[in-house]
């Protein structure tokens, strides 16, 4: 029997919602799930609600539903939220339009709800910077139940509270990997029940990232309850390391690491493409095989929320954005997990 604390130490309060419209109007609430199938059917890169104080009325949405054979169904753009369901005093619920995250019990479990229409296209569609598509209706719903304590990128290496309070980028973030079982129905499709696992992000504060250097960021959760997550910023012009941090789980501690070799998005392989990571713990290094397996794509200048800009900014994105799962392997163990990489277009080779 496990003896692990689920909630690693976190305070429960940061797992809820705001709730009402904060006095900065900078301010962002925002939640998102990435989600695989234990079968590796289809997967879930990224599903997230960005709330901003100064548009607390018009929120944006990305839903994005893609498949190992290049099909890809996006649900992206603005939306209006309905009131906050209340338990206990508190906002348990974050949404927008057919996009609903609640909180069943913090840093345990949680459930995710999609009830609308997404545009369908393909990966190829997508890297050619195509936006649209023949619209289908789609329902989600998902039940997760924690599996690995949260982790803050940097937590290690500041005070705890530091660590908690700020975050990697601007406020409060943590990210926490989960089980879940759900239903996948699209218009025109068989329904898709289905077990799988996932990472889920709650993130409050006022984010700026200024001119974004690009990034790796990947994580899985494996069959033994083995877990990783990563961080990563691509080498400095001059050639030294940037940022970087790393989480190790072995089903019972959380250990840190430093990711020494990270697959930077010079080239793109949506499908079988190589993402193997390595990383530098106080043990020695750990190496994870990876393989994407499902993608989307968002080419340079194309929006990532749809028509949703918030306080007047362009809504396009600039430099390429790969969100999608990918095949890991570790020790022999494999497991479907997720991946999110960027990098300036002058430093991409083509797609393979």
């Amino acid at each position: 029997m496990s003896t692990f604390d689920i909630t690693g130490g976190y305070d429960p309060i940061f797992d809820y919602p705001i709730g009402a419209r904060p006095e900065n109007p900078a301010m962002r609430d925002s939640v998102s799930m990435w989600i695989s199938d234990d079968l590796g059917r289809f997967g879930l890169p990224r599903f997230v609600i960005e709330a901003v104080g100064g548009e607390w009325d018009y929120r944006g949405i990305e839903a994005n539903i893609a498949f190992p054979d290049g099909r890809v169904l996006i649900g992206a753009g603005g939306f209006a939220p309905s009131e906050p369901k209340i338990v206990g005093g508190r906002a348990v619920t974050l949404d927008a339009g057919p996009l609903a995250f609640e909180v069943i019990e913090p840093l345990r479990r949680w459930q995710m709800r999609f009830d609308g229409t997404a545009y369908e296209t393909t990966i190829d569609r997508q890297v050619a910077g195509d936006i649209g598509g023949p619209t289908r209706h789609v329902r989600i719903t998902i039940d997760t139940q924690s599996a690995c304590p949260p982790w803050t990128p940097g937590e290690q290496t500041t005070d705890n509270a530091t660590a908690l309070a700020v975050g990697a980028v601007g406020g409060h973030r943590h990210e926490q990997l989960f089980r879940c079982s759900g239903r996948l129905a699209i218009e025109g499709d068989a329904a898709i029940d289905f077990n799988g696992s996932g990472l889920r992000i709650r993130r409050t504060g006022v984010r700026d990232i200024g001119a974004f250097p690009g990034h790796c960021w990947q994580s899985a959760l494996f069959p033994s309850g083995k877990a990783f997550g990563i961080l990563a910023f691509p080498p400095r012009a001059d050639g030294t390391a940037a940022y970087s941090d790393a989480f190790l789980f072995d089903g019972e501690t959380k250990t840190y690491g430093k990711v020494v070799e990270a697959p930077w998005m010079t080239s793109f392989a949506p499908h079988g493409g190589a993402v193997d990571i390595v990383i530098e713990t106080d043990a020695g290094r750990v190496h994870i095989g990876g393989r994407t397996h499902d993608s989307t794509y968002i080419a340079k200048d194309r929006p990532m929320f749809g028509d949703w800009a918030p306080g007047g900014m362009l809504s396009g994105v600039g430099l390429p954005f790969h969100q999608g799962g990918a095949l890991y392997t570790w020790d022999g163990e494999q497991a479907y997990g997720m991946i999110e990489r960027s990098l300036p277009v002058e430093k991409m080779t083509g797609t393979q």
